[in-house]
């Protein structure tokens, strides 16, 4: 029988921040939403600091450092100052995406294979102080290849074309997407690449992606902050394990 490895689900709690400087002031506390989403199943918490700072703070990183008993995954651009930042709050791991100020969210996989000479010494800074690094990246064969090169322990495969082909009723992308995100799983898994996803996953998708089993954990945000307006982020969380929990049932089942 094989051994299915467990599916972690992160929380990312930017948008807390978003609503928060949305106004002003120090509510709501992307914190706060961070203990509640550990009290409800959460594995770890991510958070992204943009150059711009729209959502999450620098004071906010700190504190989520200082206050969560769980992983914390630190989202960033692979900027100097973000490196400082990061070598000073140590967190679990840092996850490097494509930033653009004028960008509503992360619209693409970073380019490893195009900024190769640049990210090699970065993912080298941060492995030596003992900090794992995973690479945002779409599910493309030159860029997995290139991330393994580079000694990235990690990559993040960027769900969001295939979660916009299947929320949108796309038919025709929906199956090529989806094919892509299946080989590039395999690839990296091959590579000896630990294989995450995330972008635009709901319970729907989250459930079909966790069927995969090269994948052992999903960031997921965006959506988890809507459905808590509605529900509560405690209902939320679980919910969500609730999908992936059944999505990776399946798998087990086909593995007996």
């Amino acid at each position: 029988m094989s051994v299915i490895p467990p599916l972690r689900l992160g929380v990312n709690v930017d948008h807390v921040a978003t609503l928060r400087n949305a106004r002003g002031g120090r509510l709501p506390d992307p914190v706060r939403a961070a203990l509640l989403a550990i009290e409800s199943g959460a594995d770890g918490i991510t958070a992204h600091l943009r150059e711009d700072r729209r959502h999450i703070r620098d004071e906010d990183m700190k504190r989520l450092k200082a206050e969560i008993s769980r992983p914390l995954n630190f989202e960033m651009a692979a900027t100097a100052e973000m490196l400082q930042i990061a070598l000073g709050t140590a967190p679990h791991a840092v996850c490097l995406v494509p930033e653009r100020r004028t960008e509503v969210t992360t619209e693409g996989g970073l380019d490893v294979v195009g900024q190769r000479d640049a990210l090699g010494p970065f993912i080298a800074r941060l492995n030596d102080a003992g900090i794992r690094v995973s690479l945002f990246i779409a599910a493309d064969p030159a860029q997995i290849e290139m991330a393994a090169k580079l000694k990235s322990p990690v990559i993040e495969i960027h769900t969001g074309a295939w979660c916009d082909a299947v929320t949108e009723k796309r038919t025709s992308q929906i199956e090529a997407e989806w094919q892509k995100i299946v080989a590039g799983a395999k690839l990296a898994k091959s590579a000896g690449l630990e294989v995450h996803a995330g972008h635009g996953l709901d319970y729907v998708t989250a459930e079909t992606i966790a069927a995969l089993p090269e994948i052992v954990e999903l960031n997921i945000g965006h959506f988890m902050m809507g459905e808590a307006m509605f529900v509560g982020l405690s209902q939320t969380v679980r919910d969500m394990r609730a999908a992936m929990d059944r999505g990776r049932k399946t798998l087990r089942a086909h593995a007996l």
